[in-house]
């Protein structure tokens, strides 16, 4: 067995020997020869060139190497920020303002199908959120929404609503929907105002993400917190990029299924990000699960990470980072030969290298999983963008990656691609 295979093979945390059992099957399906020898050497090229730009010796330790990209992505975390406008995000919700102005030049995400606001207005009317009125002190929905705004107020349910609450919700109004409860428009991008953040801290339990989203009615909300550590640009205006594929994605998949008669069934399951549990049953083909949710972020050790998959969620941060380009070009041209726009291209990349103490440690070149460490100050150390962006990276050598792409959308309910 050749190095190739126990190098990719220790990066995704599985046996060499299900990596080349893999390999062998792909490539007799596909005619695709030395795909792990070839993605292998690629990311040791990008490695290579990485640490040159970075003023590294190929022999460099794993902390320099780690500490150098953190580095560089510090200095160009201080150019997002200005390129943004230095948001103050407790002065924007009536004005996103250049935040949303530039997010919307690097990319401009085309119209979706989503609920529409008077159907979800009617279904609130049915399921009241009570917290949310008693908070304000409106007698109604429509009042609600008329004072505070439609995308605000659904943004806020996820925290100011009970789990129980937003479980009925979610598995009895939405049991009832039509097409005609639909109608396409364009993805939104909200900053909420700082008075959310009193909502938030009154009901939640857990600590809430800056920016998050809502598939079924387009929306993309960031929240009124102060930026005031390095990396929190980064993650906060990269995670909209990402929410900026995302979204139309899903709304995609919405129109896809429209037609079927089991509608509601896949769409709930959509909103969910489902993911099938037990073993893969493949009835002598090559089987790949549709991983659409990272899964680590709950349990970094669940059984379906070790097996062959492909995750979407790795998809968005491909073309957000695909995106990098654009808004390299709208920033200072002063950020040296490891520029933002150089991170396209690194997400499956990463190695093993060793400490001063001699023991190995894999490091991570995805620049999400920078930007979470750096925020968290390096107290802990994402790895798995890379690896579920590696997995993908596996799938489209041997596929391509329009291939894989389709394959996602036509089998992501039943959440396997079979191939023969």
């Amino acid at each position: 067995m050749n190095g190739h295979y126990k190098k990719i093979a220790r990066i995704l945390r599985i046996s060499p020997g299900v990596l080349m059992d893999l390999d062998q099957k792909m490539s007799a399906m596909t005619g695709q020869k030395d795909v792990i020898e070839a993605i292998s050497n690629e990311n040791d090229m990008l490695v290579k060139k990485s640490l040159t730009e970075l003023g590294l010796p190929e022999d460099a330790v794993a902390d320099e190497i780690y500490s150098a990209l953190i580095g560089k992505l510090t200095h160009i975390d201080k150019h997002i920020f200005e390129l943004i406008g230095k948001p103050d995000l407790a002065n924007m919700a009536n004005m996103c303002g250049k935040m949303c102005e530039v997010a919307f030049q690097t990319f401009t995400p085309p119209k979706g199908l989503f609920m529409k606001q008077e159907k979800a207005v009617e279904l609130l009317n049915k399921y009241k959120p009570n917290n949310l009125l008693e908070h304000f002190k409106y007698s109604s929905v429509d009042e609600l929404v008329e004072k505070e705004g439609f995308a605000p107020v659904v943004s806020a349910l996820r925290f100011a609503q009970s789990e129980e609450w937003m479980h009925k919700f979610f598995d009895e109004a939405y049991t009832s929907l039509k097409p005609s409860d639909f109608e396409e428009r364009d993805v939104e991008l909200i900053v909420l105002d700082h008075k959310w953040l009193e909502v938030a801290e009154k009901f939640l339990k857990k600590k809430y993400h800056n920016v998050s989203h809502l598939k079924e009615f387009g929306v993309i909300f960031v929240t009124p917190i102060v930026i005031d550590s390095p990396g929190e640009t980064s993650r906060m205006f990269t995670l909209i990029l990402h929410y900026l594929h995302e979204v139309p994605f899903y709304a995609g998949l919405f129109r896809r299924f429209m037609g079927d008669s089991d509608f509601n069934t896949k769409f709930r399951s959509l909103l969910r990000g489902d993911v099938p549990s037990g073993p893969i049953m493949d009835g002598g083909k090559v089987v790949w699960r549709i991983v659409q949710r990272y899964l680590a972020k709950d349990n970094e050790n669940d059984p379906r990470l070790f097996e062959p998959h492909v995750n979407p969620e790795a998809e968005h941060w491909f073309r957000a980072e695909g995106d990098f380009g654009r808004l390299a070009r709208m920033m200072r041209k002063d950020e040296g030969e490891l520029g933002l726009n150089c991170w396209t291209g690194l997400d499956f990349v990463g190695g093993e290298f060793k400490d001063r103490n001699g023991e190995d440690h894999i490091v991570s070149f995805n620049f999400i999983d920078l930007a979470m460490s750096l925020v968290k100050k390096g107290h802990v150390k994402y790895l798995y963008h890379h690896q579920e962006a590696l997995w993908n990276k596996i799938f489209s050598e041997y596929m391509g990656r329009e291939t894989m792409n389709r394959l996602i959308e036509e089998n992501i309910i039943s959440g396997f691609i079979k191939l023969d």
